[in-house]
């Protein structure tokens, strides 16, 4: 069984969370002893989803009992609004402070991709793209900075090695980018410069907020199966096509982010770790050709 308790006493949250790769991130997270408040749209067809992902939280808290008095398990919030709007991040924030007192992590994983031909592409898909993928991005992570930047740091969060120097660590954001950052999609010339812009959202904030020691990180997934994909791998030649492209001979699950998501908010195991791009996606990156 996979170590436990590496998030114990922390607060997160995950934007899209009660789908696909954030809901992945978010369980891992609830395991680790983290308390989470995940960000959804709030639509109807939301609600089934959040209803089985509290389930699943709650099952967590008893599918071990014999290792119950050794494992705490993170409690589970919610708060419905459009990335895109600017008062969205702000009012997650708030939620999570106001609940759990405090914001150690904050995953920035809402998006949205629909296939489109570049030539035929309306320009409101684009815009939805961008101010989704992009603006919403920037909102919730400018809203997750400015809380960590002015809460005292947590003291189990800070390394028994580096020396003198160094900075507290006051929180780690994350951003989920895409391999589409680095390469190109015919059908996702919309999709790609917003992942490829997260992914340098990243980078600079890590420079930016360095002083602060908030350290910032992109995750750049593969072929992940998501509801963003689903239909699209459904055709059985596309699917095989890819899963023949990718070294390790299977397309994602979203579960295969939540280990990397962990290491990137652990202060223990990515102490040092800021600025950087870790890819998850099977090889696929190393094999394009």
């Amino acid at each position: 069984m996979p170590a436990t308790n590496l998030l114990q006493g922390k607060t997160a949250t995950i934007t899209g969370g009660t789908t696909g790769i954030g809901r992945a991130i978010a369980l891992e997270y609830l395991r680790q002893g983290c308390n989470v408040v995940v960000n959804h749209l709030g639509l109807a067809r939301d609600q089934q989803h959040l209803d089985t992902l509290v389930a699943e939280a709650e099952a967590l808290k008893s599918s071990n009992p014999e290792t119950a008095a050794a494992t705490t398990i993170g409690e589970l919030d919610h708060l419905a609004g459009d990335v895109s709007d600017p008062s969205t991040g702000p009012a997650l924030v708030a939620r999570a402070v106001e609940r759990f007192g405090r914001l150690d992590v904050c995953v920035s994983n809402a998006g949205i991709c629909q296939f489109a031909e570049f030539l035929t592409m309306p320009g409101d898909l684009w815009t939805k793209t961008a101010r989704t993928n992009l603006d919403g991005a920037f909102y919730v992570v400018q809203a997750a900075a400015r809380q960590m930047a002015s809460q005292e740091p947590l003291p189990s969060a800070q390394p028994a090695w580096g020396g003198a120097g160094g900075r507290p660590h006051r929180g780690s954001i994350i951003g989920v980018s895409s391999i589409s950052a680095l390469v190109g999609g015919g059908r996702q010339t919309h999709y790609t410069p917003t992942k490829a812009g997260v992914l340098s959202l990243m980078q600079s904030c890590a420079v930016a907020l360095g002083e602060h020691g908030i350290r910032c990180n992109a995750l750049l997934p593969g072929t992940i199966r998501t509801q963003l994909n689903d239909e699209d791998l459904a055709d059985d030649g596309k699917r095989a096509y890819m899963e023949g492209r990718i070294p390790l001979g299977r397309t994602g699950d979203p579960r295969d982010m939540a280990g990397p998501a962990v290491f990137l908010a652990s202060d223990e195991l990515s102490g040092y770790v800021t600025g950087a791009q870790l890819l998850v996606d099977g090889g696929l990156f190393v094999n394009l050709q």
